[in-house]
């Protein structure tokens, strides 16, 4: 069974970074588009970005375009998004999900983490 586990997630001043992380568990990995979707309080939940199964495609909401980047390492079974000047507005739930399709909306994904909580202070 496929899971998907996130860490990396905390507090934050604006401004600042962080980096967050998530393990998938099954060995089909690389045979998967893996990404990020968050959801702010009274918000729906918002693609952020993807990258595709072997690394070569990625994509971002025009939000974070220039301030996140996503990365995985196949041999590892991790992806990563690496989030600098960071605003209050990124503040959300931030979820890792996964589909072998290509997904750029959220609905698009078929697999997902539990999420972890990112919180931006002004």
């Amino acid at each position: 069974q496929v899971q998907l586990v996130e860490s990396g997630g905390g507090l934050v001043q604006a401004g600042g970074s962080l980096r967050l992380s998530c393990a998938f568990s099954a060995l089909t990995f690389s045979s998967y588009n893996m990404g990020w979707c968050r959801q702010a309080p009274g918000k729906e939940r918002e693609f952020v970005a993807i990258i595709s199964s072997f690394g070569g495609r990625t994509d971002y909401a025009d939000s974070v375009k220039g301030r996140f980047t996503i990365s995985r390492d196949n041999a590892k079974n991790t992806v990563n998004l690496q989030m600098s000047s960071l605003k209050p507005e990124d503040t959300a739930v931030y979820y890792c999900a996964a589909d072998l399709a290509f997904w750029r909306t959220c609905n698009g994904a078929g697999r997902w983490g539990q999420g972890t909580q990112v919180t931006v202070a002004s």
